[in-house]
C-alpha cells in the first residue's frame, strides 16, 4: 500500500478548547507576545514543542502500574537500566529528571572556566549550561546548513574543517569532551550522517578528547541515515543506534523527546570513574542512582519507550506525517527549511518576512500571528532565541537564522490537524506585507525567549535596519529593546 497509517489505534481522547481571535488578542496581549506565557488550555493546536508532550502507549501505562517507588534500588532502575544498556552500549548509567538535568550535573564536573565545546549546534540550555561555568560553546555547524532551500540531506553535520582548525589551535586540556546533537534542533531539525560522526569522533580521540552525544532524537537520526546514507539502506534501525554510540565515550539523554516519556532523562558514560562522580553530585542535586529524581513509574515508562521508538513502522509513519506538513506548507508558497525531518517542521522567517530585519525579530512575528489567526502554538528559534544585544553598541546581534518551529508530538495529533495548520499558516502568508516587526521590552540575564516581553512596532519603523543576507549582519537598528 502506497499510503502510510498511524501504526496505533486511540483509545483515550482529550477535549480541544476552540478560542476566537479577539480571545486570542487579549490572550497574547497579557502575555506580552511570548507564547510560552500562554495556557496550555487557550491554544487549539499545540505546536511549541516535541520534549514530554508525547501520548503514550497503552505498554507504558502498563508498565507504570509496576512501578517501584523504593528510595533505593527499586526493580524499576535495573529495568531502565538494562534498556538503556541493551541500546546504546554503555555500562554506567545515571538517571536524571529531564536533558537539562543532564547538562547541568554532566557538565559541572567536566567544564572549567575558559575551555570550549565544540559541536554541530548547541540548544538553549546546553549553551546556557556550558555559559554558566563560563565555558565558550561554539557551534561549528556545517555550511550548507545555511541554505534552508538546498537539499544536501545532512545539514545537521558538524563542519569537520572547522573541527580540525579549533584542534590545531588548542591543546586538549582546552577542550574537555566534544559534542554533537542528533538530530540538529537549532539547524532546523536537521540530521547528522554517520560518516561525519565517526569523521568526529576520529579527530576527537587522536587528541584524546571525549565524544559526548546528545542524544534526544537519536532513533529520529537513526531513521534518516537509513532513508538518506546509502551504506545504510539495508541496515535495521537498532544495528544504526549501537554503531552510532559505538563512536561515543557516552551520551546526554532528554528521555521527552525519543523516549516517548513525559518526564525523564539519562547520563550515560563509559568511563567508571567519572560516573561516580557524577554519583555523588547527583545524590546532592537529583536523587539516590538508582531513581534521579524521577519515580519509578518514570523510569517503567522510559524502559518502554526506547524500545518502542525503534520500531521502523513507527518511525516511517512519523516521517511521513512530517512530509505530509511539510508539502503542504511547501503547495502554499509557505517558506520551510528542506528537506523535512521528523520532529518539527521549520518556518524561514527571513524569507516568510523578508522586509523585517533579523533584529525586529520576523520568527517572533511569524510565532504571535499564527497563534493570532489560528490559535497554533509554535517556538520561534532565531533571534529572540540565539540573538543578544551588543554591550559596546546596544544593537541586537542576529543568530544564524530565523525559524519558527512547528514541532510534532509524538503520536497526538492527525492529518486532519495537520490540514489546519497548514490553512492557518496560508492565511498569515497571504497578508506577511501587513506584518511589522517586534523588539524586547524586557529579558532576563539569560535564556531570554522563555519569559521575555515583546511589543510590535509601529508601521514607520523597521525603515531603519539594513540586513546583509549574504553576511546575516545588521548593519543598524530601529526600535531594539534591551
Amino acid at each position: 500500500m502506497k499510503t502510510i497509517i498511524e501504526p496505533f489505534r486511540c483509545k483515550t481522547v482529550e477535549p480541544i478548547r476552540f478560542t476566537t481571535r479577539s480571545e486570542r488578542e487579549k490572550l497574547l496581549k497579557e502575555a506580552g507576545n511570548n507564547l510560552f506565557r500562554i495556557k496550555a488550555e487557550d491554544v487549539i493546536i499545540d505546536l511549541l514543542t516535541d520534549s514530554g508532550t508525547s501520548a503514550m502507549s497503552s505498554e507504558q501505562w502498563s508498565a507504570m502500574m509496576r512501578g517501584d517507588e523504593s528510595y533505593a534500588g527499586c526493580q524499576s532502575f535495573f529495568r531502565f537500566q538494562e534498556a538503556v544498556q541493551e541500546i546504546f552500549g554503555f555500562q554506567e548509567v545515571l538517571p536524571v529528571h529531564q536533558g537539562r538535568a543532564a547538562e547541568r550535573l554532566f557538565f559541572s564536573q567536566t567544564v572549567k572556566a575558559g575551555q570550549v565545546v565544540p559541536s554541530n549546534t548547541h540548544f538553549d540550555t546546553t549553551r546556557a549550561n556550558v555559559e554558566a561555568l563560563s565555558g565558550q560553546a561554539l557551534d561549528l555547524r556545517c555550511k550548507e546548513a545555511a541554505d534552508s532551500e538546498s537539499d544536501y540531506p545532512f545539514k545537521g553535520n558538524i563542519d569537520l574543517e572547522a573541527v580540525t582548525e579549533l584542534l590545531e589551535g588548542k591543546g586538549p586540556d582546552q577542550i574537555p569532551f566534544g559534542m554533537i546533537t542528533i538530530t540538529n534542533n537549532a539547524c532546523g531539525g536537521q540530521p547528522v550522517s554517520l560518516d561525519n560522526i565517526r569523521q568526529y569522533s576520529q579527530l576527537l580521540k587522536a587528541r584524546g578528547i571525549p565524544l559526548i552525544i546528545d542524544a534526544a532524537r537519536f532513533a529520529e537520526n537513526a531513521y534518516l541515515i537509513k532513508e538518506r546514507e546509502p551504506a545504510y539502506k539495508e541496515v535495521a534501525i537498532p544495528a544504526i543506534v549501537r554503531e552510532i554510540f559505538e563512536l561515543a565515550d557516552g551520551c546526554l539523554m532528554s528521555a521527552k523527546k525519543d523516549g516517548l516519556a513525559n518526564m525523564g532523562g539519562f547520563i550515560a558514560l563509559r568511563d567508571p570513574e567519572l560516573a561516580a562522580r557524577l554519583k555523588d553530585a547527583l545524590i546532592l542535586t537529583e536523587g539516590f542512582p538508582t531513581y534521579g529524581g524521577l519515580s519509578g513509574r518514570d523510569l517503567e515508562a522510559i524502559a518502554v519507550g526506547l524500545k518502542e521508538v525503534l520500531s521502523e513502522d513507527y518511525l516511517r509513519y512519523r516521517a511521513a506525517s512530517a512530509k505530509y506538513m511539510a508539502n503542504g506548507l511547501r503547495a502554499n508558497n509557505v517558506p520551510i527549511v528542506v528537506p523535512s525531518g521528523l520532529h518539527a517542521i521549520y518556518i524561514d522567517a527571513r524569507q516568510f518576512l523578508p522586509h523585517i530585519p533579523p533584529a525586529e525579530l520576523p520568527g517572533q512575528v511569524v510565532a504571535c500571528q499564527l497563534y493570532l489567526e489560528a490559535g497554533i502554538r509554535t517556538c520561534e528559534i532565531g533571534t529572540a532565541m540565539f540573538g543578544h544585544t551588543d554591550p559596546k553598541t546596544g544593537l541586537e546581534v542576529p543568530a544564524h537564522q530565523d525559524l519558527v518551529r512547528l514541532a510534532l508530538p509524538r503520536r497526538v495529533y492527525s492529518q486532519s490537524h495537520f490540514d489546519y495548520v497548514i490553512e492557518g499558516a496560508e492565511r498569515v502568508y497571504r497578508r506577511k506585507g501587513e506584518l511589522t516587526g517586534m523588539k524586547i521590552v524586557w529579558q532576563p540575564k539569560a535564556l531570554r525567549h522563555f519569559t521575555a516581553q515583546f511589543q510590535s512596532l509601529p508601521q514607520a519603523a523597521g525603515t531603519g535596519s539594513e540586513h546583509c543576507p549574504r553576511h546575516g549582519k545588521t548593519l543598524s537598528t530601529a526600535g531594539a529593546g534591551k
